[in-house]
């Protein structure tokens, strides 16, 4: 199919993120559309987390939990992102092993990475919503928003948790994950505005 039929289906307009994209035509497809985006969001950060590698020192292991998450907000918008994320926590804290390692609940000095990543997940939507996913430079921007975010709360948790105090808890917390955060901020920035291209869309 060619981009300019695409565009045609699926109508480009201002505030748009590229959930919105895919095609419903009534309301109980869009709901449809809705739900699945939701659930498949949820899957999709729960696979990502089982991409861990763990840190000497630290409680808490790289995964591709915090990518998908950003994702999710660019991609989803704020309120399907949350929806997706909430589902994503709260099955999590019900039993469902599906946070890194296979692990679940609460009682995690990690918790806290996943509240942030909720609220992450709500700001980026909100900037993608404003164009933050359309072009290399503004998607590297929104991305480290939503990275800071996830950091400002996961780190005070952390040392919350642990009783580890503030240094210590940035040393173990942050400081071994910003290569990573620099390589996922790259892949975003490949992969967003790309997606956007391929839709048609130059706005």
């Amino acid at each position: 199919m060619s981009a300019s039929a695409l565009t045609t289906a699926a109508p480009i307009r201002p505030g748009a993120v590229l959930a919105d994209l895919l095609p419903a035509t009534t309301s109980p497809r869009t709901l449809l559309r809705n739900v699945a985006l939701v659930v498949g969001g949820a899957a999709l950060t729960g696979a990502a987390a089982q991409i861990a590698l763990p840190i000497p020192g630290s409680p808490v292991p790289v995964t591709g939990q915090t990518f998908a998450a950003l994702l999710l907000g660019a991609g989803l918008g704020t309120s399907r992102a949350v929806a997706s994320l909430s589902l994503y926590v709260v099955a999590g804290v019900a039993g469902m092993p599906w946070f890194a390692e296979m692990s679940h609940g609460a009682a995690m000095p990690s918790f806290g990475y996943l509240l942030g990543m909720l609220l992450a997940a709500a700001v980026v939507g909100s900037l993608a919503r404003r164009g933050g996913d359309r072009s290399m430079l503004r998607t590297v921007g929104t991305m480290a928003v939503g990275t800071a975010i996830i950091y400002s709360v996961g780190v005070p948790y952390l040392a919350l948790a642990t009783g580890m105090g503030l240094t210590e808890a940035l040393a173990a917390g942050l400081v071994p994950f910003l290569i990573g955060d620099v390589l996922k901020a790259a892949l975003a920035m490949g992969v967003l505005p790309t997606a956007w291209k391929l839709l048609g869309d130059r706005g």
